[in-house]
């Protein structure tokens, strides 16, 4: 059963590498239209799988029951997701930050920015922002949202909006469940190692 958790999450994270590489050539063009669901759903292909099932195939060689092998794969699932959010909130919650190219157009903050203010206002907001690099981005044949003047000005907007706020929100509520499973196994050093994990990712300034 071990070997097919672990073969089963190597399943999930090729076909989760596999859709991100069909759906984008660039780390930065924007994908379909896939909303949060849609994003959570890819982010436990790519992210979160492998930990979660790891997790249960730990309990399974220790020999625990059913209900605690699934506790296992809660925590395993919540607290990567937690970790996907905290790593895409970074470039947008540090006080400094001198690369305004650090963030994707993919990224959680993003696509709750997206879905607060509506797909085609979104797509509009990117289409319209002024560069103040025009003759030289055009030389360079840059689409719009790839020039670095414009993406500044997109993460402020981001900034702005509920997309930030709405991902420090949903990486707490992880963090939240990830804490919860960990309720049912009994106190240890192991289990308070694994709760400062949350801890850590469910943090911001």
């Amino acid at each position: 059963q071990v070997v097919e958790l672990i073969s089963s999450a190597i399943g999930d994270l090729v076909q989760g590498i596999y859709y991100e590489n069909s759906k984008s050539s660039e780390e930065n063009c924007l994908t379909d239209d896939i909303g949060i669901s849609r994003w959570k759903e890819q982010v436990f292909l790519r992210h979160s799988a492998l930990l979660a099932k790891s997790c249960q195939a730990a309990m399974e060689l220790a020999k625990h029951s059913a209900e605690i092998q699934d506790m296992a794969f809660q925590y395993g699932k919540h607290m990567s997701m937690s970790h996907k959010l905290h790593s895409d909130l970074q470039p947008f919650v540090k006080e400094t930050s001198s690369d305004s190219m650090a963030f994707s157009l993919n990224s959680a903050p993003a696509i709750l920015h997206q879905e607060f203010r509506g797909r085609e206002a979104w797509l509009k907001q990117i289409r319209e922002k002024p560069c103040a690099r025009r003759d030289n981005c055009a030389r360079l044949n840059h689409p719009p949202h790839r020039c670095a003047c414009v993406f500044q000005q997109l993460q402020e907007a981001i900034k702005a909006g509920k997309g930030v706020t709405s991902a420090i929100d949903l990486c707490r509520c992880h963090g939240n469940r990830a804490l919860a499973a960990l309720e049912q196994f009994p106190p240890s050093e192991a289990r308070d190692a694994l709760a400062n994990i949350v801890y850590a990712v469910t943090r911001f300034p």
